[in-house]
């Protein structure tokens, strides 16, 4: 019998937000969500990651980007999703609406940075059915 090669694996993702303001969305993402920024490139900066736990996220200035700011959308698990609502509310974040338990088996709520793109932070809900998919 042959030996088999491994598929290849994927092993990790990140998200891409397009930025109007690098320095500013930076300062937004590290102060009021708690990230840390793990490398800047460029100069001036145009390309920044940030990291908090298990998640890493990256802006890009726009300019000569097609991308048009704001319309992205990223969705972080949690495994407390109040304590983390009430950490980032009283960092100055953005909420939209705070946390509540929905029929698709969740409880979350969402963010917006500043240039609105959205960020779900969520949970299965306590009293849920469901299995909600972790990373």
């Amino acid at each position: 019998m042959e030996p088999t090669t491994p598929a290849p694996k994927m092993v990790g993702a990140a998200t891409v937000f397009a930025v109007r303001d690098i320095a500013a969305s930076t300062d937004y993402y590290r102060d009021a969500l708690g990230f840390a920024v793990t490398f800047e490139y460029g100069q001036p900066t145009y390309y920044v990651c940030l990291c908090r736990d298990d998640v890493q996220l990256h802006l890009l200035a726009v300019g000569g980007d097609a991308r048009l700011p704001g319309q992205g959308g990223l969705c972080v698990f949690v495994n407390d999703v109040d304590a983390v609502h009430g950490e980032l509310k009283a960092r100055g974040a953005r909420v939209v609406k705070p946390p509540a338990d929905y029929a698709y088996g969740m409880r979350d709520f969402d963010v917006t940075d500043l240039d609105g793109n959205r960020i779900t932070f969520g949970m299965t809900s306590q009293d849920s059915g469901h299995q909600a998919t972790e990373g």
